[in-house]
């Protein structure tokens, strides 16, 4: 297989190709693999035009704000790309926090408390799961991406005088597929609940613009949560929300009033993300389209990619050691996918998830294929 060293054609165009390597410790040096386990879908992360601004802005505010920005940790640069990030999204308001992990940890307790109704997909991911808990919170679950299971449940809970909240993920990490976000909203709308969105997996991949699935109900969603560190090739977080909501969540998200501030790099990396990712629709309807091909192959072999729809594709093997068997055999053959066992998924569903991104090709999905064609 070729090398799977990141090349792009300028610094100033988008990134055409870049096969990501990862490293692992293997005997007494390095070898290189061909990533199918990373979320830089686009390959931002290497892209010399966000490397130039981390530089600009390290050269102009140093190595470290040194502070929270509550305190001395504020430059009008960064309203300049909360505005930028709000207009993108097309949303009143944007604030900047330092993860998504953290975000999702901090914002919850600062929006809900032990008394309110939270209707969460049993499959949101951990960070939500552990926001739930700082708040006291006992969730009412519904079924994975079973929005009639969720519509009853609203129902049950219609007359009560609590604030209700839905808190979901767009795309889901582990199975790669995405909510119906056109249902989702009728519902928030019919039951009068605040929509609390998690786009971790979405913004910058899918879209219009990269923008994320969110993009197209931007004026009807509470609360929508995107992370830079996937798609955006960067580190950090953001939510889009009311104006009113966000001058709430500076004064009560501990997240963001205890944290230290970004360092300026990391926002340099964001503003330069922001230039790119508009004009990466080429590299969208790739990683789409190659996503696609692999799983109508991998599902004619009889294998079970689960629901999914989106750039992540798993391949459930469900017993732990034949997946690690097929990982090990993958990166024999030069391939570095993960096996992702419990407590990451549910018991019996040991899986390796593909991460497509646009730095693959056909060549590579079909050397894929070859090997699991064993395990079939």
């Amino acid at each position: 297989m070729e090398s799977p060293y990141k090349t792009f054609l300028d610094e100033r165009g988008p990134l055409k190709r870049a096969l990501s390597p990862a490293s692992s410790r293997r005997g007494k040096g390095y070898s290189e693999f061909v990533n199918f386990s990373s979320n830089d879908a686009l390959g931002l992360s290497m892209h010399p035009h966000l490397m130039d601004k981390a530089v600009q802005w390290m050269k102009k505010y140093g190595m470290s704000f040194s502070s929270s920005r509550l305190v001395t940790g504020d430059v009008e640069d960064i309203h300049v790309l909360e505005a930028r990030l709000a207009a993108f999204k097309k949303s009143d308001a944007a604030l900047i926090l330092n993860s998504g992990f953290q975000a999702n940890v901090s914002l919850i307790p600062a929006l809900m408390d032990k008394n309110a109704l939270v209707f969460s997909d049993r499959l949101n991911h951990a960070s939500l799961q552990l926001g739930f808990q700082a708040a006291q919170i006992k969730q009412i679950r519904y079924r994975h991406l079973d929005l009639d299971h969720l519509a009853s449940k609203l129902e049950e809970y219609k007359n009560d005088k609590r604030p209700k909240f839905i808190v979901t993920e767009s795309v889901f990490s582990m199975d790669g597929d995405q909510v119906d976000l056109s249902r989702l909203v009728a519902l928030k709308k019919e039951f009068n609940a605040f929509l609390y969105l998690d786009e971790a997996h979405s913004f910058g991949v899918m879209g219009k613009g990269g923008a994320g699935l969110s993009i197209a109900y931007a004026k009807e969603i509470d609360l929508v949560l995107s992370t830079f560190g996937k798609a955006a090739g960067g580190f950090g977080a953001f939510v889009c929300c009311s104006s009113v909501l966000k001058e709430y969540l500076i004064n009560t998200c501990a997240g963001f009033i205890y944290a230290t501030a970004l360092p300026p790099q990391v926002f340099g990396v964001i503003e330069g993300a922001l230039d790119i990712l508009p004009n990466m629709d080429e590299q969208r309807l790739h990683v789409q389209s190659l996503a696609r091909y692999f799983r109508e192959e991998l599902k004619a072999k009889g294998f079970d990619v689960r629901a999914s729809t989106t750039h992540i594709v798993p391949v459930v093997l469900g017993d732990v050691e034949k997946t690690m068997q097929v990982s090990e055999a993958l990166k024999e053959s030069g391939v570095w996918v993960n096996a992702i066992r419990p407590p990451t998924v549910p018991k019996e569903s040991s899986r390796l998830r593909f991460s497509i991104m646009a730095s693959h090709d056909k060549k590579d999905i079909d050397h894929i294929l070859n090997v699991l064609e064993k395990f079939a």
